[in-house]
């Protein structure tokens, strides 16, 4: 079966409790080599013994069971526990958390499976169980192994080839969606866009999403859509389920619909990890519904923030603007005003004034400084005026030819020479200087 690994798992030596009961010392030994005690067994020494004889069969260690599931139970852990049955016996199997992660789709009661896995016994609720490692639908092998054909042609007809890939609207106004009307899906993909972008309305084109009807039903849909003009975007979308689930949507006739259709199309189909033919011709693939939703329109809060930024950076555009338009004005004005003949007119008369005082100014301070120099030249004549020291009581002495006797040096004992006071001149006679100057003193 594909996707199954056969590992023998033989155990040659097993312990065995040597206490009561039997002891067996090796697997070559399980028939020959037995040593019967008559004493009780307790009943966890024979559950034990009990799952060390289903743990030495290796036919037991790796097996494929097929079965239809049912009691099926997800622990808050991850374990997955569920009984195989068919119409004459069932077998309770156990699947840990790190195995059931790794399956591709979701287990439920009623799914037709294939489990692989050991046989052990579980020694606290005395029954034995599969310890399944893995777990796929039955027919899976078949239906994948259509699947990539499938995948194959339509490769090679180059529907999913990007050049034909059509770009979704960034903001759509009208959405046309394909699903079930009775699908969880399709609430969550009505609230994610309420939620994201409340102004997009929604135009939805139920149709069956599962069993032989479904792909007729999904084209039908999809093409009534596709024929309409307010229509931005189609959504073609189901919820999880096995490959038999989803198969619908592996139909070649809805991939070539698809292709053909005139609008953009997402394709949302299942969970992240299921892969049909729909979503490799589909224009965008979301790896769910709600996802698909959210690929189909943008977030408003981002466009809030991105307004509130576009608001503010044109605020300030338009105070930086009005400031230099500002400015030009002034600047402007400032020159209209230095053009203009008023202001030079103006201004040439005040310069007049201001040249006349400057004027005034220079002449009252030539004048003061010559009214000044003219005083004391005038004071200087009036100090060096002979006539003035003559009013004063002193007397100018000449000799007879007429120079000025200026000391006692210049005459001698009978020269003669005139006086000259302030109201005439007389003459006079040397007399005994020396006695006479005395007397003078004296008196």
């Amino acid at each position: 079966m594909t996707g199954f690994s056969r590992q023998s798992r033989i155990r040659s030596q097993v312990p065995v409790p040597r206490k009561n009961g039997y002891k067996l010392t090796s697997m070559s030994m399980l028939f020959r080599d037995i040593q019967y005690d008559s004493h009780t067994w307790s009943v966890s020494e024979l559950t034990s013994y009990i799952r060390e004889l289903f743990d030495i069969d290796f036919r037991l260690q790796d097996v494929i069971v097929s079965g239809e599931i049912s009691n099926f139970t997800r622990a808050r852990s991850g374990h997955f526990y569920f009984t195989l049955k068919d119409e004459r016996a069932q077998l309770k199997c156990v699947m840990w958390q790190s195995s059931a992660k790794r399956l591709g789709f979701d287990p439920g009661d009623g799914d037709a499976v294939i489990a692989q896995g050991h046989v052990s016994v579980y020694e606290a609720g005395g029954v034995y169980q599969l310890y399944a490692e893995s777990l796929e639908p039955a027919g899976r092998g078949d239906l994948a192994m259509a699947f990539e054909e499938l995948k194959e042609t339509l490769a090679s007809e180059g529907l999913f080839d990007e050049s034909h890939k059509k770009l979704i609207p960034e903001i759509p106004r009208k959405i046309g969606l394909v699903t079930s009307a009775d699908a969880a899906a399709l609430r969550d993909i009505l609230n994610v866009l309420s939620r994201r972008w409340p102004l997009v309305s929604v135009l939805i084109a139920p149709a069956l999403v599962q069993g032989r009807e479904a792909p007729p039903q999904i084209i039908r849909s999809l093409q009534w859509l596709d024929g309409r003009n307010d229509i931005d975007t189609i959504i073609i979308t189901r919820g999880g389920g096995s490959l038999e689930d989803l198969w619908a949507f592996n139909d070649p006739s809805l991939a070539r619909a698809i292709f053909a259709a005139q609008h953009p199309i997402i394709v949302g189909v299942g969970h992240q990890t299921d892969f049909t033919i729909a979503d490799f011709v589909a224009d965008l693939r979301a790896p769910t519904p709600s996802s698909a939703a959210e690929l189909a329109v943008p977030e408003q809060a981002e466009y809030k923030a991105a307004i509130t930024a576009f608001e503010a950076a044109m605020n300030s555009s338009m105070v930086n603007f009005l400031r230099e338009k500002r400015s030009l004005l002034n600047g402007l004005t400032r020159n209209l005003k230095l053009l203009s003949p008023r202001a030079a007119l103006d201004n040439n008369r005040q310069q007049v004034d201001w040249l006349i005082s400057r004027m005034d100014k220079a002449m009252r301070s030539i004048l003061d400084g010559r009214q000044s120099q003219l005083s004391v030249v005038s004071a200087t004549l009036e100090t060096m005026n002979p006539v003035a020291t003559l009013a004063r009581g002193y007397a100018i002495l000449r000799k007879v030819d007429g120079h000025i006797i200026h000391s006692i040096n210049d005459v001698v004992k009978g020269d003669l020479f005139s006086v000259q006071v302030l109201d005439g001149r007389f003459g006079a006679k040397v007399i005994e200087e020396e006695q006479w100057t005395k007397d003078k003193l004296r008196k």
